[in-house]
């Protein structure tokens, strides 16, 4: 007895989960959704913000990202930069592929005198070393009233910014050059 009940209940329970032919049939009738957009007045800062970013600009503000990054030979990455790596990787993330070491990255572009520097060209310098050669590397990321500032790798430091009115680094200037 037990056992016919319960085979009941399963045959009852199984035929009530059946679908009834009207409602496949029946046609839900598509409801459209209108959202009305508000006018919203623009703040100055978006009307600023607005302007066109150059090449240059994007370069400068990827190789900001780096400030404070650990000095690694060879390195390219956020665990460790070279000054050389500092450049090319903020150059090749923006589609311009430049030589990874200093002295091969001085022989690209045009050589500029440094009152025409700008955002996004490169100083070159030759530090205390045994070689009379190019070494070292920055890019400029803001000029004012003949006033540089430069980011690059220090062994020392790591990934910093640099005025080049300071005594080390006007002495160890060499040349600037405009890859863009």
């Amino acid at each position: 007895m037990k056992k016919t009940i319960i085979i009941l209940l399963t045959i009852i329970s199984f035929t009530g989960c059946k679908s009834s032919k009207r409602a496949k049939n029946k046609k839900e009738t598509p409801t459209k959704v209108i959202i009305k957009k508000k006018k919203r007045e623009t703040t100055a800062y978006e009307v600023k913000s607005k302007k066109k970013t150059s090449k240059a600009d994007k370069i400068v503000a990827h190789a900001q990202k780096f400030k404070g990054v650990r000095y690694k030979w060879g390195g390219t990455t956020k665990s460790g930069m070279d000054c050389s790596g500092l450049i090319f990787e903020s150059f090749r993330v923006n589609d311009i592929i430049l030589p990874r070491i200093s002295r091969d990255m001085a022989k690209k572009g045009d050589k500029i005198s440094l009152k025409k520097a700008q955002e996004g060209d490169l100083l070159f310098f030759k530090t205390k070393n045994k070689r009379s050669n190019i070494n070292h590397v920055g890019l400029v990321i803001k000029t004012k009233s003949g006033d540089i500032t430069f980011i690059h790798a220090t062994t020392s430091k790591g990934v910093i910014v640099s005025n080049l009115s300071e005594k080390y680094w006007e002495s160890a200037f060499v040349e600037a050059r405009r890859v863009l």
